[in-house]
């Protein structure tokens, strides 16, 4: 199903529609403030699979990202954040980076990798943030596959091309071409991994 929904002020009962499918184990295409993202509920064991299925890898090595709707999911799903760390996750989100963090023992099973790290997202994006916020918890979350810009950017293009794998393809404009920036912060080192839509300095 392709669903329009608007960027800016993302319809109540679309979202909904959303929110009830990804609660029932379903996969979804959506746009982020950088490229469109495949996304589930991370409580969905079979669901994680499919993702994990989908992009051909392990979900344990995998980098997949918990996308929240602001901080507050810190303490759930992260451990041992410094005060130095805190600000810099304050000062740059919601936005275009993924934050690599020293995981919680509330991370879901299938999730927890040998790394014990976990990739934490808060988008700049109205209907990322709003899904997240009604499904009351975060929505895991990867890039979408694809050698082309129009593979991930062309939520009509994407929808012909996983219409019939995923559940819900979200059509919230063009999205951009260039991934978040992965910053990684166990440390407090703040090394960036993969430089992105995020200027880091």
């Amino acid at each position: 199903m392709l669903l329009r929904i608007h960027p800016q002020n993302p319809q109540d009962r679309l979202i909904q529609q959303v929110v009830d499918v990804l609660k029932r184990g379903g996969i979804i295409v959506y746009p982020t403030d950088t490229i469109y993202g495949l996304g589930c509920d991370i409580y969905q064991v079979k669901a994680v699979q499919e993702i994990c299925r989908i992009k051909h890898i392990d979900p344990k090595k995998a980098q997949l990202s918990f996308v929240c709707s602001d901080l507050s999911h810190l303490s759930d799903f992260a451990r041992q954040i410094s005060n130095t760390t805190y600000r810099k996750l304050k000062e740059c989100l919601p936005g275009p980076y993924t934050f690599i963090l020293p995981a919680s023992k509330q991370v879901p099973k299938i999730l927890q990798s040998k790394k014990d790290t976990i990739g934490l997202r808060v988008p700049d994006n109205k209907i990322a943030l709003t899904l997240v916020r009604e499904l009351g918890h975060p929505i895991l979350s990867t890039s979408l596959p694809g050698e082309f810009v129009e593979d991930y950017t062309d939520p009509e293009l994407i929808y012909e091309k996983y219409k019939n794998i995923v559940d819900i393809v979200i059509d919230g404009g063009i999205g951009g071409s260039v991934p978040s920036t992965i910053v990684n912060c166990v440390d407090d080192s703040f090394e960036v991994i993969r430089e992105g839509a995020g200027e880091w300095i």
